[in-house]
């Protein structure tokens, strides 16, 4: 049913008065077919399309229906119809469109309140169907005409899975880091956001169009976020296909002519489309049987996002560096303050020192060489926090076995040498054993390997490389295996994001 059955009905009701002089030709011809009516308005245009008014009641208060431009040949407006078209232009079937929307709704019901949330909006220059970042969706009347219901409920789901995972914002920001302008990398995105969205939405009742985007069209594997098929595509032969879609600024970020804009009507504020992500995500979890893999990561990071794991493993440093004990001694190079109260006694006193770090990296064959190339990274960074005292740093590897310790005077001269098993309670005793003992002790691993029984006598933070694919371990003759957690004695960071999974 309409929005506006109101208005439809006032109109329809104007339609069927027998009296209204200001009426289409074809209206008050069918609403009074004992007036005779100008057979060829064409030939006489300025005819009017009653003989004889002066036999027709006065209805001057009647609600009259606007008329078209071109009486003579537009179509009667169907019942649902809101206002007038163009000559020849089909009106939105609002019904057809509705029940669509209410079959999406009941095969992916935890998508129900964001495909309500969607108001739609009548266009003759949107492609097929699209939606801006403030949740309006442009809909074709004419692609409403011909696609089936069913199908339009795929596109349904489709289109609010862009603003529901943030396609907008994402562009904007790869636009951003990686200087992507103009239309055609745009363009790159939308198709970029169109696979990660179709490699698993179909199916349990939605049924999948002949021109969906997919990821082996393109020659992609599945699986994949936006911004990894972004990289592994370009425009060319294989894209030409994909020259008609836009789905609106709610998928790449880039507004159209013929959208309505931050300030249109029934836009969204930020609070709200937040709202209803938090309402999708909450109905995803109570109930992740029903939902796809790509839906339940979706939903697991909406209700923990990503922190920024370089400023936690930054404050877990400094505050195991700053805590009581770390970096003090008993020093006679200045005399206690309380040696005045015991004669002849000379009393040390406490001093604080710059605290001692040994970073111990794993390097099993578990770690990967990006995730090596991080770990240099956060030593150069452990540097500059304790002021840029290199000499107060102290790095080693350790796979099943312990290296030398060494002392960072660059991140380039740091020796990584391992690849085979892991047992980190080498490293913590290698490490332990160096003189001077370190306050702090940083383990950077993937969490793979043995933990001391006994907590170490200095402050300890684990930086943990996470693991995606929704694969918990990893043995080579156990794949089953589940490693022990990071003990509760150690300050866990997860560093970075899973190099692959969604």
């Amino acid at each position: 049913m309409s929005p506006h059955t109101s208005a439809a009905s006032a109109a329809s009701a104007a339609i069927d008065t027998p009296a209204a002089p200001a009426a289409p030709v074809a209206a008050v011809t069918s609403a009074a077919p004992d007036t005779p009516a100008v057979s060829d308005t064409s030939a006489a245009p300025d005819t009017p399309a009653v003989s004889d008014t002066s036999a027709v009641p006065d209805t001057s208060d009647v609600p009259v229906a606007p008329a078209a431009p071109d009486t003579a040949d537009a179509p009667v407006a169907p019942a649902a119809f809101i206002a007038p078209v163009p000559p020849g232009a089909l009106a939105l079937d609002y019904d057809k469109l509705f029940a669509a929307r209410l079959h999406a709704a009941r095969v992916r019901p935890y998508l129900a309140a964001a495909l309500f949330a969607l108001h739609p909006v009548e266009s003759r220059r949107v492609p097929t169907m699209g939606v801006d970042r403030h949740w309006r969706c442009y809909v074709s009347p004419a692609f409403v005409a011909r696609t089936p219901a069913e199908e339009l409920a795929a596109v349904w789901v489709h289109e609010v899975s862009h603003l529901l995972r943030d396609h907008h914002g994402r562009s904007d920001r790869l636009a951003r880091e990686h200087g992507l302008t103009g239309p055609a990398q745009r363009l790159r995105m939308n198709v970029a956001a169109d696979c990660e969205i179709n490699d698993d939405v179909y199916g349990d009742g939605l049924v999948r169009p002949s021109w969906v985007v997919e990821p082996e069209s393109l020659g992609l594997r599945r699986g994949e976020l936006m911004e990894e098929y972004l990289l592994a595509f370009g425009l060319g032969p294989s894209t030409q296909l994909t020259a008609w879609l836009d789905c609106g600024s709610g998928a790449d970020g880039l507004d159209r002519e013929w959208e309505l804009g931050p300030d249109g009507a029934h836009g969204l504020s930020d609070h709200e489309r937040d709202a209803i992500r938090f309402r999708v995500a909450q109905g995803i979890t109570g109930r992740p049987g029903t939902a796809t893999k790509g839906w339940r990561r979706w939903a697991e990071e909406a209700f923990h996002p990503p922190q920024a794991w370089r400023e936690l493993l930054g404050a877990a440093l400094r505050s195991a560096a700053s805590a009581a004990g770390a970096g003090q001694d008993y020093t006679y190079g200045r005399p206690s303050r309380r040696s005045s109260g015991m004669p002849r006694v000379v009393l040390p006193s406490l001093r604080a020192k710059p605290p001692r770090v040994s970073v111990v990296v794993d390097t099993s064959a578990s770690v990967c060489d990006a995730e090596l190339g991080s770990a240099l990274l956060e030593v150069a960074a452990i540097s500059q926090a304790l002021g840029g005292r290199r000499d107060l740093v102290g790095v080693l590897s350790c796979d099943a076995a312990a290296g030398f310790v060494h002392s960072l005077c660059r991140g380039e001269g740091i020796p990584l040498v391992g690849g085979g098993g892991t047992d980190l309670r080498e490293g913590f005793a290698r490490a332990l054993a160096a003189r001077p003992r370190p306050d702090v002790v940083v383990v950077l691993t993937d969490g793979q390997t043995p933990w001391p029984a006994t907590r170490p006598p200095c402050r300890t933070v684990v930086g943990l490389f996470p693991r995606g694919g929704g694969r918990s371990s990893w043995k080579e003759n156990d794949p089953d295996h589940i490693p022990d957690a990071a003990p509760e004695w150690a300050r866990v960071v997860k560093i970075g994001t899973p190099s692959r999974g969604r």
